[in-house]
């Protein structure tokens, strides 16, 4: 999915960012270029790539290695067609930096949800346009 596809993407990453122009990055993604690919080539990296069962990215969202960050894409089969479901968790190797996540995490929570249920709507609106 490119962020062109994902309704409020552009939006809300612009938010997040405070309105700061940055590098192409998953915090400036161009509309037309894959976010995964985009991801995988800055800041984060496979952790597992199984198509078409599962894909786990992650990265380092506290230096240096004070918390880190995976989020994946699960399909299961579910009937006549496949259920698809993404999770984010965190793992802070310090009480300090799971104090400091956890503010972090309080503010960007919202748009992150959007993001996440948006991605997912525009993953099974191309999936319903292909089949």
């Amino acid at each position: 999915m490119t962020a062109g596809e994902i309704r409020y993407f552009r939006t809300l990453i612009a938010m997040r960012r405070l309105g700061r122009p940055l590098p192409p990055g998953i915090l400036n993604a161009p509309e037309n270029e894959p976010l995964l690919d985009l991801a995988t080539r800055t800041s984060f990296r496979y952790v597992a790539n199984d198509p078409p069962h599962e894909l786990v990215v992650e990265t380092i969202v506290m230096r240096p290695h004070a918390a880190v960050a995976t989020m994946n894409f699960l399909v299961t089969p579910e009937g006549n067609g496949s259920r698809l479901s993404t999770e984010t968790r965190v793992y802070a190797n310090t009480d300090s930096a799971r104090r400091r996540f956890a503010v972090y995490w309080r503010i960007i929570h919202p748009g992150s949800d959007i993001i996440r249920r948006m991605w997912l709507r525009a993953i099974k609106e191309r999936a319903e346009r292909s089949s």
